[in-house]
């Protein structure tokens, strides 16, 4: 936190704005990365959600932390032994088979196989004394989060505690297998029947609050490419089959399965996706999915100007953004998601007017996005590493096409333009007896012009300032000059003189042109990621 604090402010707690290199924060962000694997589950958990979360950290810090796994070492097996039992009673008498040995370990839970009636299940079982570390950490968090945001701007002000706060409740959440379970039913109920997707069955019977029972699935990882070529699975097919299913939980279902990275994710031989761990899951709102709906549309349509309304409306975008420059913004970004070739000087040029327009940053986060977010971060994420070609604007663009949005989309905006035709004509019957009256008042010369300056860039502030201190140096001057023609050389002389040395120096520093905003240079676009693998390869 403090060597955050120090890249973002002159001397720590006071003084200007301080910018630092892509390196600095990516060293920063390797201590960071060690320093919550140390810190143990909550830390882990808290380390994967900052990873999807651009509108906290800077680009630097979401890569490094994009390479944390929930995986760590499984508990004993005589501790986990202890949870089942506590829960379900002996091993032996509810389990015909049970291999002690965990076939994964995650920070909050670990699962184990076994059969029961001759059927190979999967038996997840959280973490034996889990709960007490868990709110101890959570605790130190809601400490330090005052601290914190004392370093930051209000944007990133308002991103933190609405993380601070779905984190608390999401990992609170995660711990209840017995939630976990009914967001499973009620996902697999909603993919009933559609046989591109693979969701195990619950094991009501065999199932708690700590313990949680499902039918076994197996499958090859969804980012062992190697594996399904070999298999002769089209990976493009199941890049966009992916997107399907993530926009048909959002926009259709209302809920979702909230960690859809790839060792939750795998493909059975005949090319079934397969999902585990709905420990992480969410629901969406009715005006969440109406504006994700908009947001989507204004997409497809490359609709720039309604892509910024939609996000203000839903509260990610700052009402006092500058629209030009996110105009452009946005129009890289599109370009980027088709996987278009973007041109580097039209980046560089967009960096520079960022800069110059003394830019805060704009975007923020409410909680009710926060997991909506990093289910479009991390599933674009493993789309693309199934297909680097893939354009996820053409799949939403077809399946709103499909589901019948982008018709509704046409049929509320011919609504609205009958409705602003009616207020137009409306207005035109008013605006010539009012036209009149102004011309009235024009004629009788009535008419009070008020004029007001925005001086966003302070301008004027700066003129002020060099006056001042042209004013002072040349009192100080005039001043040191009389005293040394009376006194000769003497502590007044040296004061005044000093004085003067000083406003020079002053009057020097307000002419020089401070370098403002991004001090970045673009590293993440999907271009640069094929120019790597090309590298690579």
């Amino acid at each position: 936190m403090l060597a955050y604090a120090r890249d973002r402010r002159r001397f720590l707690l006071f003084g200007r704005r301080r910018r630092v290199g892509p390196e600095t924060h990516r060293r920063r962000a390797e201590v960071l990365l060690e320093s919550l694997l140390t810190l143990g589950p909550t830390f882990i958990k808290l380390g994967q959600l900052l990873s999807t979360r651009p509108d906290v950290l800077p680009p630097e810090y979401i890569e490094v932390l994009s390479a944390l796994q929930d995986e760590v070492p499984p508990a004993e097996w005589s501790d986990a032994k202890t949870v089942l039992e506590d829960e379900l009673g002996p091993v032996d008498e509810r389990f015909d088979e049970f291999d002690t040995e965990a076939i994964s370990g995650a920070s909050l839970g670990q699962v184990y196989r076994g059969r029961i009636d001759g059927e190979s299940v999967a038996v997840k079982i959280r973490r034996p004394n889990v709960e007490p570390l868990i709110e101890a950490d959570l605790r130190v968090i809601r400490w330090s989060m005052p601290l914190l945001l004392y370093f930051v701007d209000d944007a990133r002000s308002f991103s933190l505690e609405n993380l601070a706060d779905e984190f608390a409740k999401t990992i609170r959440e995660e711990m209840d297998y017995s939630r976990e379970a009914k967001m499973l039913k009620e996902i697999r109920s909603n993919f009933e029947g559609d046989e591109r997707f693979r969701i195990p069955a619950v094991i009501d019977s065999h199932s708690g609050s700590r313990v949680l029972t499902m039918e076994y699935v197996g499958g090859t990882k969804i980012n062992d490419v190697a594996e399904l070529d070999r298999k002769g699975i089209d990976r493009s097919e199941l890049a966009e089959a992916l997107q399907r299913s993530y926009l048909q939980m959002i926009i259709d279902d209302g809920v979702f399965h909230a960690d859809p990275h790839p060792g939750n994710l795998a493909v059975t031989d005949d090319g079934q996706i397969v999902f585990y761990d709905f420990g992480m899951s969410g629901r969406v709102d009715d005006f969440v999915q109406d504006k994700i709906v908009d947001f989507y549309i204004a997409v497809a349509n490359q609709d720039i100007d309604a892509i910024l309304d939609s996000l203000i409306e839903i509260g990610t975008l700052s009402p006092e953004a500058d629209r030009a420059v996110m105009a452009e913004v946005l129009e890289l970004a599109i370009a980027d998601a088709r996987g278009e070739d973007i041109e580097q000087y039209r980046v560089q040029q967009i960096i520079g007017q960022v800069e110059d327009s003394i830019y805060e940053f704009p975007l923020r986060l409410p909680k009710n996005l926060a997991l909506v977010l990093r289910v479009a971060t991390v599933v674009e994420g493993v789309c693309v590493t199934l297909d680097q070609d893939f354009d996820f604007i053409t799949t939403a663009t077809e399946y709103l096409t499909e589901q019948g949005y982008r018709e509704e989309s046409i049929r509320q905006f011919v609504s609205a333009s009958g409705d602003q035709l009616r207020d137009t004509t409306e207005s035109l019957i008013r605006v010539p007896p009012k036209l009149e009256r102004s011309l009235d008042k024009l004629d009788r010369e009535a008419v009070t012009v008020t004029i007001e300056l925005e001086d966003a860039h302070r301008v004027f502030d700066r003129l002020a300032k060099r006056l001042i201190y042209g004013l002072l140096l040349s009192v100080g001057l005039i001043s040191t000059a009389i005293i040394y023609a009376f006194r000769g050389l003497d502590l007044a002389v040296i004061v005044s003189g000093s004085l003067s040395a000083l406003l020079i120096v002053l009057l020097f520093l307000s002419f020089r042109r401070r370098r403002r905003g991004l001090q970045a240079t673009p590293q993440f676009t999907r271009q640069n990621l094929r120019q790597r693998r090309g590298g690579e390869d």
